[in-house]
């Protein structure tokens, strides 16, 4: 998806006043309230849907998408120079599990009918994805998951269970990882599904966050039938489609959301001498994650998985570390929970937090990833 296209600097800064007055005009109070009292990535719909459908009708709801598929075509300058304002304006994020992980794998293993049913179909919000991964027993270790799926004519018929499914509640779609076959090594006996969420035998529990948040889920799945036309790739390659759909998931910048998160704690009257170091050492990271993440843009210096895995690393725990500077600048005041009433840091501080705690594993535990890491670099 990369655009190899340059820009004089001239260009640049108009584009940017583009998109800045975009998002002046654009963005109501009641998108950008949402967008400072985040705990997450990710959004109630009733907000991120609306601003969605604002962003397609311009053209804009999917910046890393390829013109042929409804993206804009920008270049790697303009991609970052997108996420830097939308940062900036404090805009709500986009669910990413459509756009930005099924989306990709859609584009590079679907067939030419399932790209012209899903991805419109995404691009406008049409569709609310969830991802299907993770079970009990099968976390990290994605390969030990045992969702069967037995074929049976034009169908498979799914049993068993997927758990901190986000979003599940509100999905009428789910990409998810079946097991086909027990033969040989676990990944080989894995098939990647498209499942609409509304088949029956599908039942969605909720599970309650630390932070009081009812974000992830768990999802029973009770003789339910998928046709294989919903199938993404080979049976038993799914494998190779996850691992072609997880460098999306665990790369892409996590700059242009941090720093104004930074910005707003630097901003406060705190003049402890040890925090402020802390956050000042917080920015020179950001300024270097940054870099990391420009080259990775480019595809300068590695793979797409190498720098996936250490984005992930980096911006997570980046994450974690302003999270507690969060909660040090707030103080006790940061139990407070969003009500309309307390300030917006204080309100939030905590509930980030405790969300973020996950951050260093789902996606791949940050331990994996180094693991990885090393495999790539030293072998």
């Amino acid at each position: 998806m990369t655009v190899e296209t340059q820009h004089s600097a001239a260009e640049l800064a108009a584009f940017r006043e583009e998109v800045r007055s975009f998002f002046e005009e654009n963005l109501a109070e009641d998108f950008r309230r949402a967008g400072e009292r985040a705990t997450s990535v990710f959004y109630d719909p009733a907000i991120s849907l609306p601003w969605q459908r604002i962003l397609h009708g311009r053209g804009w709801a999917a910046p890393d998408w390829p013109t042929e598929y409804g993206g804009p075509g920008w270049s790697d300058e303009q991609r970052y120079i997108f996420a830097e304002e939308y940062g900036r304006a404090r805009a709500p994020s986009l669910a990413p599990q459509g756009l930005k992980m099924v989306a990709p794998v859609l584009m590079h293993y679907g067939t030419p009918e399932q790209k012209a049913h899903y991805l419109p179909r995404i691009l406008s919000g049409e569709d609310y994805w969830c991802q299907g991964y993770s079970e009990p027993g099968a976390g990290s270790d994605l390969a030990s998951l045992k969702l069967r799926a037995d074929s049976d004519g034009d169908d498979y018929i799914l049993n068993g269970s997927k758990i901190w499914t986000t979003h599940a509640q509100f999905a009428n779609r789910m990409f998810l990882l079946v097991r086909t076959s027990s033969e040989g090594k676990p990944q080989q006996g894995i098939t990647f599904l498209l499942m609409d969420m509304a088949t029956p035998g599908v039942t969605v529990k909720p599970i309650i966050t630390l932070a009081g948040e009812h974000e992830l889920n768990q999802v029973f799945f009770d003789d339910v039938r998928v046709p294989k036309a919903n199938r993404l790739g080979e049976e038993n390659d799914g494998w190779t489609v996850a691992k072609h759909l997880l460098t999306f998931e665990r790369g892409g910048a996590y700059t242009p959301g941090l720093k104004p998160l930074l910005n707003r704690l630097l901003a406060t009257d705190n003049e402890d001498p040890l925090i402020r170091a802390r956050m000042q050492r917080e920015a020179v990271t950001l300024e270097a994650l940054q870099a990391i993440e420009m080259k990775s843009m480019r595809g300068v210096g590695g793979t797409p998985a190498l720098y996936a895995s250490l984005l992930k690393i980096q911006g997570t725990e980046s994450a974690q570390r302003i999270d507690v500077l969060g909660c040090e600048v707030t103080g006790s005041a940061g139990w407070a929970h969003a009500d309309g009433q307390t300030p917006d840091l204080q309100a939030v501080a905590v509930p980030r937090y405790l969300n973020d705690r996950a951050g260093t594993i789902y996606a791949g535990s940050n331990e994996i990833q180094r693991d990885l890491l090393a495999r790539m670099v030293i072998g």
